[in-house]
């Protein structure tokens, strides 16, 4: 097929719909106050921002973000961190709880019917394209470049996806592919993922991210709403009926992956494991990391707090502040305490003769005198008491807090407060 050009970018006639209503129950109690989305990332961002970001730097101005799961944390973040956009300028952002809008007894049935009854207030701005996002992915793409494949290709829907080791696929959507990546075949989070034909070991997955004609998505939809057997779900039921009955096409993450110079490989993440939140956290401190959040070129809007800069005292020869291979936030006191391989949000003090290393500590936390912590995430707001030292005996680790197959221990307040009873 010929390739057409464009007057205007095509992101420019789209909706960014994120769907952003999930737990992320694999993350155990990183998730029992906020939604996956929510969760803190990077050292200031949040999950979601990264999603929102590649739709902003890729020229997309109007955004809806639906949401569900103990949603306070996301909401008022995304409040206070992507209010900038101006309806005067055409832009629009537009957040949608699950508010019964169907019935009165139902919630978001699944991703499709997070759509399907917001249909109405997409229709209001009548994009010609609409991208359907996940919300709960770590990773930089330019979106731009995957319309333009769907409009050139003629497809009815465009779905995204990225090269992923069979070990990782099971809890992904994996097709198959004939050779012009037309998609021939499509399976919802198999028990036994396919691999791809020629690369053994990997399969071929959905990132969760799909492009439609406005007008197309909301004939899909109303079929799959008057389906009584549907679980109303893209994944599920949308995508594999359109694989048998349409036009859908694949589009491949490295032609419209984002990478600095310094960014060699394909980088995209589910961060929706404990050991995964973890690594790839920690990744960040590396010298030249898998992830670069320092690409001015394509930055990850956030929620920019107002706080003091990171500060590191006492230089005595014993009772140092230091912090080596490690990322520390704004608001930090360092306080004669050593960090290594760390990663500390804003205004987290840290207490002298603490050692802490491969560490991921989320905002407000406080480390009491004489702590040490090795592998470890400590969720927001904790206070950790002095003395208190994890990552070194595993059995001891295992009864007080939430420990992984790898060592890693997750802690929040609730474990904090067990140990003092």
């Amino acid at each position: 097929m010929a390739q057409v050009t464009y007057s205007t970018p095509i992101s420019r006639s789209t909706m960014a719909y994120v769907l952003a209503g999930g737990r992320g129950a694999r993350l155990m109690e990183l998730t029992d106050r906020r939604a996956k989305p929510a969760v803190y990332f990077g050292g200031k961002s949040r999950i979601i921002d990264f999603t929102l970001s590649n739709a902003l730097n890729s020229g997309i101005r109007r955004m809806a973000v639906a949401t569900q799961y103990k949603a306070h944390s996301l909401i008022r973040h995304m409040q206070r961190g992507w209010n900038f956009l101006r309806p005067e300028r055409n832009e629009s952002f537009d957040i949608l709880p699950a508010s019964q809008r169907v019935s009165e007894d139902q919630w978001y049935a699944g991703t499709a019917d997070a759509v399907f009854q917001n249909i109405d207030i997409i229709d209001g701005y009548a994009p010609e394209y609409l991208m359907i996002l996940a919300g709960d992915h770590v990773y930089k793409m330019d979106y731009e470049r995957m319309l333009v494949q769907h409009v050139n290709s003629g497809a009815d829907v465009t779905v995204a996806c990225v090269e992923t080791p069979i070990a990782d696929a099971s809890g992904l959507g994996v097709m198959h592919v004939d050779a012009d990546d037309r998609i021939i075949e499509f399976f919802e989070k198999p028990a036994h993922p396919p691999e791809m034909p020629g690369k053994p070991g990997f399969a071929l997955a959905s990132m969760g991210i799909y492009v439609f004609k406005r007008e197309f998505l909301h004939d899909q939809l109303r079929r799959d709403a008057a389906d009584p057997a549907s679980s109303r779900d893209f994944g599920r039921d949308i995508i594999p009926w359109l694989v048998k009955n349409a036009k859908a096409v694949a589009h491949r993450f490295t032609d419209s992956c984002v990478r600095s110079r310094g960014e060699s490989g394909v980088y995209w993440r589910d961060v929706g494991t404990i050991d995964a939140y973890w690594e790839s956290n920690i990744d960040l401190t590396d010298v030249v990391p898998s992830l670069d959040l320092y690409d001015q070129d394509w930055p990850i809007w956030s929620y920019a707090e107002i706080s003091p800069p990171a500060k590191f005292v006492f230089d005595d020869e014993e009772r140092c502040g230091t912090a080596r291979s490690s990322l520390v936030s704004g608001g930090c006191i360092v306080s004669g305490a050593r960090i290594r391989r760390s990663l500390l949000f804003t205004r987290v003090h840290v207490h002298s003769f603490s050692d802490i290393e491969n560490a991921v500590i989320l905002p407000e936390v406080d480390i009491g005198r004489g702590a040490r912590l090795k592998n470890v995430i400590v969720d927001h707001g904790v206070r950790i008491p002095p003395d208190l030292v994890v990552g070194e005996d595993p059995e001891l680790d295992a009864a007080r807090f939430r420990r992984t197959d790898r060592g890693v221990c997750l802690i929040n307040q609730p474990m904090i407060d067990r140990l003092s009873r």
